[in-house]
């Protein structure tokens, strides 16, 4: 039995990986199909947000509520513009003007690139001497090196024929803005969608720094990420407002696009946020983020199958980079858990060691008791017993 259960983070993280990998392909698909990438963002949060906001308010109806005060407030709408409404504005672009295998082999610089921000902010401290911020030094290099090389270097071909979407130029704003030096199924569009792409990822870095004082001023986490959700259908919805003059933009004009929002949203926000945060509190952060990759592997393997997207030389080499560099990463903040937790250790033994044990006997404790005791039962037993 002990080792189902420790196999059930394993195998929940497995298919999660699966999840993201159809997430990514639906979504692509319906992008290609003519569905504008900001109002599928917009109908995506709406149904996450109507998914966990029941169940948020029906776990914690019985329970002492947390206050939503000027500062929670704040943080949680900086964080939704900048982690949710930002970021998944800018994914999807990318998205669109690459490929599927592409925008999952850049997610994997999220750690990296997280690391690189908290270290210029101040939350991360770097050791030169230590060899722990030499792995996340050289770790993040290797990764931003993989991202260039998917970008600026494709190299030949090796699977599939060449693939570009026959509405990208009116779908894509980006596209729009640059259509003067553009031209659909030019190399621009490929190197812009990455730089997008890791925007994304600069994006959903800041997201996560701004965890740390959100989730101290508003702890109730499935609260908050029905707030969060919530703030960001109304910011995309804004956004979508302004960029989308065209109001038939809004209509889903098939069955597929439908289930591909209600998948994405019920699937791909809501449930898989019980599952994450689930196998963090089991086995930690580290452990979630070392089966990114997997969903790399999976995506480019399904899309070429069904997407037939096509797949170069050197994106795949940068992609193998991305993914070396990222568990270098990783291997670099293992080893600093490893030594906080030996050090707390330490302190904890340190704070016994100076414990002074007191013994109390109370007054009205019967004297004559005692000593009658003492006369019944003595120390020393006698030598013949």
């Amino acid at each position: 039995m002990g080792r189902w259960e420790d196999y059930k983070p394993v195998m929940a993280m497995i298919g999660l990986q699966f999840t993201y990998a159809a997430v990514a392909l639906s979504s692509r698909s319906v992008l290609l199909q003519g569905m504008s990438p900001r109002v599928f963002v917009v109908y995506r949060q709406a149904i996450a947000t109507l998914v966990l906001a029941p169940i948020a308010y029906f776990s914690q109806r019985n329970k002492p509520g947390t206050t939503l005060g000027i500062r929670s407030f704040s943080l949680i709408f900086t964080a939704s513009l900048i982690g949710v409404t930002m970021n998944q504005n800018i994914y999807f672009e990318g998205l669109y003007l690459t490929s599927s295998s592409i925008a999952s082999a850049m997610g994997n610089l999220l750690p990296a690139i997280t690391f690189l921000l908290a270290a210029l902010i101040g939350l991360e401290k770097v050791d030169i001497r230590s060899l722990s911020t030499l792995a996340k030094i050289v770790g993040t290099v290797i990764c931003v090196s993989g991202a260039f090389c998917i970008a600026f270097m494709k190299g030949p071909k090796l699977l599939n024929t060449e693939f570009t979407p026959q509405q990208q130029d009116q779908n894509s704003i980006i596209f729009h803005y640059f259509n003067s030096s553009m031209t659909v199924g030019s190399p621009n569009n490929w190197m812009l969608g990455c730089f997008l792409l890791l925007g994304s990822c600069v994006c959903w870095s800041f997201w996560l720094i701004l965890q740390v004082p959100m989730s101290a001023s508003y702890p109730n986490h499935l609260c908050l990420s029905a707030w969060m959700c919530f703030f960001a259908t109304l910011q995309s919805a804004v956004v979508t407002y302004f960029l989308e003059p065209n109001p038939n933009s809004w209509r889903l004009h098939s069955s597929f696009e439908l289930i591909c929002a209600l998948y994405s949203g019920v699937i791909g926000s809501a449930f898989s946020f019980f599952v994450q945060a689930w196998c963090i509190s089991l086995r930690g952060p580290l452990f979630s983020a070392m089966f990114n990759p997997l969903c790399t592997v999976i995506v480019t393997i399904l899309a070429c199958l069904f997407l037939h997207e096509e797949l170069y030389t050197g994106s795949l080499a940068g992609a193998i980079a991305v993914v070396a560099g990222l568990y270098i990463v990783l291997w670099g903040k293992a080893k600093d858990f490893k030594k906080m937790q030996t050090t707390t250790y330490s302190s904890n033994n340190d704070d016994d060691s100076k414990k002074v044990v007191k013994i109390v006997i109370p007054e009205s404790f019967d004297e004559e008791i005692v000593c009658k005791i003492d006369l019944q039962q003595p120390l020393l037993q006698s030598e013949h017993d």
